[in-house]
């Protein structure tokens, strides 16, 4: 089955084939851990792991590197403002990301490697730039020589005129142009450094990928992924550094870029202040339906974050719930499917996911089976509609718990209480005194419990009370 990717880098969809048949590499640029992430920093980590997923079912082995950037300015400043050693403040807030894309269902990536870790590549791959006459070395710094590099600017699609606007780069006077870029730049006793050839000081920001890649994928990579804001100036400037210190001719095969989250007209940026964390989401969410809301817009389009997005996707979760309930008693997930093959997932959401991964068309493919199970009154023809739903909610990372604990998850009653409470009610009902059995249901009802009579006995599920 073809893949069919956007392109970022050539502005159309192209067919995804690998480098090496046997091996797909692909990076996405992962956080800068110097406070909790917002939801919008969680689209990429969802985005980029249906993709991890299809590409595994599709290819095998697939080499994905999902970096931390832990020196930045940004976390020195967050370290001095907190009194905390930065090596602690980062170290916490790693960890706190690790939990959040967790809880959305995010596998981890097999390599996840930080900035910290590969000085002494930056500073290799910094020299190469300088001994080929795309960096030097100014003031206590070094910068890339943007006029150097004639391909800079085709990533973005932007030409040299153009770059200053948005490119918020500093315009100092040891710049030879202003839209060159720092590589390396001094550090104060105060903040962290490294001895290098121009004296103690720190990588800027967009060498840290560079090195991060040819270290651990490679010097040409299949696919490189981020959020549409990092298009430029950060992969742009990391591109032009690639290509200028790689030999190989190419260095990204094919980049993608997924659109932001708003909230209302605005992008969500922690620098507007109008975002919400992951971790704000988790209390009153279940990190299931959080990662439902990011997959029911393509990733390519803006989405708009909302309380009514997240009421969708807990109603659309629900019902897919339900399906694998009225199929039969089954404790199974979509976990049971991690090794299933092509031939065991629908074939309508492989359709949509490999047409540059359109994840509502997916959705409603999960929904037509579900459709089914429901129309359907064959038991045998149910089950197997519902696994083919549990193997297409593994490649999607949902249906990951059991029907029953997820209609059960947050009841406020023991679940003892409510099967004595359904027993009392069904003696009641053998005995025809349904005036009890009625109290018992709506007693239920009022501590947010709704039960439901089947043909093979009564189910119970958590509402709003």
């Amino acid at each position: 089955m073809d893949l069919y990717l956007h392109n970022t880098l050539s502005g159309r969809k192209e067919r995804f084939v690998p480098q090496d048949p046997g091996r797909v590499t692909m990076y996405v640029c992962g956080p800068t851990v110097y406070n909790l992430v917002h939801i919008g920093n969680g689209r990429p980590a969802v985005v980029f792991d249906v993709l991890f997923r299809l590409l595994k079912l599709l290819h095998g082995r697939v080499d994905y590197a999902r970096n931390i950037t832990d020196i930045d300015d940004k976390i020195n400043a967050a370290a001095r403002a907190q009194g905390e050693p930065i090596a602690a403040l980062t170290e916490r807030f790693t960890e706190a990301y690790r939990e959040d894309v967790a809880a959305l269902g995010v596998l981890e990536p097999t390599e996840e490697p930080r900035a910290t870790g590969h000085i002494a590549d930056i500073i290799s791959m910094i020299e190469t730039l300088i001994a080929r006459g795309h960096a030097y070395a100014a003031d206590g710094h070094v910068l890339f020589d943007v006029p150097s590099d004639p391909a800079y600017g085709s990533l973005s699609h932007r030409s040299l005129e153009d770059m200053l606007d948005g490119a918020r780069v500093e315009v100092a006077p040891y710049k030879r142009d202003p839209k060159d870029f720092v590589l390396w730049k001094p550090s104060t006793p105060d903040l962290p450094g490294w001895e290098s050839p121009w004296g103690r000081g720190r990588p800027g920001w967009h060498i840290e990928c560079s090195a991060m890649i040819r270290r651990h994928l490679g010097e040409t990579i299949d696919i490189h992924g981020g959020g549409s804001d990092l298009a430029f100036p950060h992969h742009e400037n990391e591109a032009a550094q690639s290509r200028c210190a790689n030999d190989a001719p190419e260095y990204v095969r094919y980049w993608l870029h997924n659109g932001m989250l708003t909230m209302g007209a605005e992008k969500m940026s922690k620098s507007v202040g109008n975002i919400v964390t992951i971790r704000e989401l988790r209390q009153t969410h279940s990190g299931e339906v959080l990662r439902y809301a990011l997959l029911s817009g393509h990733y390519r389009s803006q989405l708009a974050w909302s309380g009514e997005l997240l009421q969708q996707a807990q109603t659309s979760l629900d019902r897919l719930y339900q399906a694998v309930r009225v199929s039969g008693p089954t404790h199974a997930t979509a976990a049971d499917f991690r090794d299933a093959g092509v031939a065991a997932m629908p074939a309508t959401l492989l359709d949509a996911l490999c047409d540059d991964l359109n994840t509502p068309r997916a959705l409603a493919a999960m929904h037509a089976i579900a459709d089914d199970i429901f129309r359907t009154e064959d038991p045998a023809e149910r089950s197997g509609l519902r696994d083919r739903l549990l193997a297409g909610g593994w490649l999607l990372g949902i249906l990951t718990e059991s029907a029953e604990a997820h209609f059960r998850a947050g009841a406020s009653v023991a679940a003892d209480e409510i099967e004595r409470l359904i027993d009392a009610r069904n003696a009641a009902r053998r005995n025809r005194d349904f005036a009890a059995a009625d109290r018992i249901r709506a007693e239920l009802a009022a501590r947010g419990i709704e039960l439901e009579d089947t043909r093979t006995g009564t189910r119970w599920r958590v509402i709003d009370a």
